[in-house]
């Protein structure tokens, strides 16, 4: 079953840590690489992280460069977005996305987990 389940998320102060958590029911084919996207009001969604399953192969966006890592955890298939030093710019709906392919582009990924906000805010 090709299913994303998402935990995490919250509200949390500037400076403040966050770890957002992607369980991924089952790895397909159409599941190589897990996305991280955030969306801002008002904004498109943009990719913020990305990790290959098995967790070899890594990107971070430049602005989160140094805050944001992903990483899996291969027994309990679970991609983790560690997110630190939050600021006000960070706030905004956060997804994991599965797709096939080691892109940045939204349009790319085919299976969607939900999306909780995550609003930075003093």
């Amino acid at each position: 079953q090709e299913q994303l389940v998402k935990s995490g998320g919250g509200s949390v102060q500037p400076g403040g840590s966050l770890r957002l958590s992607c369980v991924v029911a089952e790895w397909t084919p159409r599941m190589l690489y897990i996305g991280w996207f955030r969306q801002a009001a008002g904004k498109e969604r943009e990719a913020v992280a990305l990790i290959s399953s098995g967790g070899g192969h890594t990107w971070e966006k430049s602005s989160v460069t140094g805050r944001f890592t992903t990483s899996q955890d291969e027994p309990t298939n679970t991609v983790y977005l560690n997110m630190n030093s939050l600021h006000a710019g960070d706030t905004g709906m956060y997804y994991c996305a599965a797709g096939r392919r080691f892109s940045v582009t939204a349009g790319d990924f085919a299976i969607w987990g939900q999306g909780p906000q995550v609003p930075v805010s003093s």
